[in-house]
C-alpha cells in the first residue's frame, strides 16, 4: 500500500484554509479509496513539522486543542535520500520510526507552499507530488508577473500599477500621484503574492486608496493596484490535467463589485453583512455561470490557453473578469491550489471527491515519470583545469 503525505498548515496567512482543504477535501476522500496509507504532516505557524494520525481530527483545530497536542509531540525530521522519508521519535530509548513517502499531496496555500517553495524542495527530494511544479506555481502566485505573462501572450488584463512596500514607505505621495495619473476609481489594491482574497480592498477615493495600500503592504513587499472592470461579471474555472487539461464548469460568484468576493464571502459563515450561507464559496456562486454561450466558450478557451501558457499541471483555477458590454474577457489571476480543490464545482461537473483526488494522484505520477526521462547531469572536463 502506497504512503501519501498530506502536508498542510505552514507559515502563511492562509494557514487555516490549508487545514480545511487538507482534512475535508484531501484526506477524507483519499481514505475512502482504501488504496493508500495517509500520513498527515502539519506545519505549525512557527514552521515546525509534526506527523501524527491524530492530526487528521478537525476538532483539534476548531477547539484549539492543537496547541496542547503539538506541545506533547516531537517535531519530525526529514531525510532526502532518493526520495522523502519522515523520521519520527518513538520516545523509547531514542528509537526512531522511518516512514518512506511514495507521493506528496500538498495542501499548502500561499507563502512557502503554493508559491513553489514546497515544490522546489520536493523536486530536489525526487518525490512525486500533486499539482503544479515550482516554476508554474511561482509564476501563478505572483499576480504581477502573471498579468505581464498573460499580456505578453495577447490576453487582455485590466489597467494596473504596481509598487513596493519600501517605495510606499519612502515616497507615499509620489506613489499616490502616479496611481491617480494612470488609473481611475474604483480601484482594487492587492498583495501581489497572497491568495484567498487576504489583504485585498476596494477604493473609491484617496483615503480608501491610502488605507488599502497600507493593508496590502502589511502582508506583502509588493502591491498591485488595478482599475475596476466595467459592466463586470466575475467568473472562475477550475481545471485539472497535464498536457490535456480538462475544465470543470465556469463558475460565477454572486457579488456586486462593491461587495467583492473577499475572504469572509469565500470562507466564513454568514459572509459579508451576514447574508451568506454556511457553505462558503458554494453558497455564493452560480454553476454554471449565467452568461451567453459565446462568452462562456470564450472564457473557457481563455482559461485553457492560460493553463498551457503558464505550464500548469495537476490542478489550478483561473479567475477572469468579463465586461458584458464590450464582450471582453480579462485575465485576473491563477490559483495553483484552489481552496477545497473546488470540489463543489467538480461534483456538479460529474466528478466526485474520491474521483478527483484519484485523478490528481494519477496526474502527479504521470508528470513525475515524464520528468525522469530528462537528463539532469552533464559530464565535462571543466574541473581538470584547476
Amino acid at each position: 500500500m502506497e504512503t501519501i503525505a498530506v502536508i498542510f498548515g505552514g507559515r502563511s496567512a492562509e494557514h487555516d484554509i490549508s487545514i480545511i482543504t487538507a482534512l475535508s477535501s484531501i484526506i477524507k476522500p483519499l481514505e475512502l479509496t482504501k488504496k493508500y496509507r495517509i500520513e498527515p504532516v502539519y506545519i505549525d505557524k512557527n514552521g515546525r513539522w509534526y506527523s501524527d494520525q491524530r492530526l487528521k481530527d478537525i476538532e483539534l483545530y476548531t477547539s484549539g486543542n492543537i496547541i496542547d497536542l503539538i506541545n506533547k509531540l516531537t517535531p519530525v525530521s526529514l531525510q532526502f535520500d532518493s526520495g522523502l522519508t519522515i523520521v519520527k521519535s518513538s520516545g523509547l530509548a531514542g528509537r526512531k520510526q522511518h516512514i518512506k513517502i511514495d507521493l506528496v499531496f500538498p495542501s499548502m496555500h500561499g507563502t512557502y507552499g503554493e508559491d513553489g517553495s514546497l515544490m522546489g524542495l520536493l523536486d530536489m527530494a525526487g518525490v512525486p507530488y500533486v499539482g503544479c511544479g515550482q516554476a508554474a506555481s511561482s509564476l501563478a502566485m505572483n499576480k504581477l508577473t502573471a498579468k505581464q505573462l498573460a499580456e505578453d501572450n495577447g490576453i487582455a488584463v485590466s489597467r494596473y500599477v504596481f509598487t513596493t512596500k519600501l517605495t510606499l514607505e519612502r515616497e507615499p505621495a509620489r506613489v499616490i500621484k502616479e496611481i491617480k495619473e494612470k488609473l481611475k476609481y474604483p480601484l482594487f489594491i492587492k498583495p501581489t503574492h497572497l491568495g484567498s482574497s487576504i489583504g485585498i480592498s476596494r477604493a473609491i477615493n484617496d483615503q480608501e486608496l491610502v488605507n488599502g495600500l497600507e493593508v496590502a503592504a502589511h502582508y506583502d513587499d509588493q502591491v498591485l493596484i488595478e482599475e475596476e472592470v466595467k459592466n463586470l461579471v466575475e467568473v472562475t474555472l477550475p481545471i485539472i490535467g497535464n498536457d490535456q487539461p480538462i475544465p470543470a464548469l465556469l463558475e460565477q460568484p454572486l457579488t456586486k463589485p462593491e461587495d467583492f468576493f473577499d475572504f469572509d464571502a469565500k470562507y466564513l459563515n454568514g459572509g459579508k453583512k451576514g447574508k451568506g450561507s454556511p457553505k462558503g464559496a458554494q453558497g455564493y456562486s452560480q454553476i454554471p455561470a449565467n452568461i451567453d454561450q459565446e462568452l462562456y466558450k470564450k472564457a473557457e478557451e481563455t482559461a485553457l490557453k492560460l493553463y498551457k501558457i503558464f505550464g500548469l499541471s495537476g490542478i489550478s483555477r483561473v479567475d477572469m473578469l468579463i465586461d458584458q458590454k464590450s464582450k471582453t474577457v480579462y485575465f485576473n489571476e491563477i490559483n495553483p491550489l484552489p481552496g477545497g480543490l473546488y470540489a463543489h464545482n467538480w461534483s456538479k461537473a460529474g466528478i466526485s471527491n474520491v474521483e478527483l483526488v484519484s485523478k490528481l494522484i494519477s496526474y502527479a505520477k504521470e508528470r513525475f515519470n515524464g520528468r525522469q526521462d530528462l537528463t539532469t547531469s552533464f559530464t565535462t572536463n571543466y574541473l581538470r583545469q584547476f
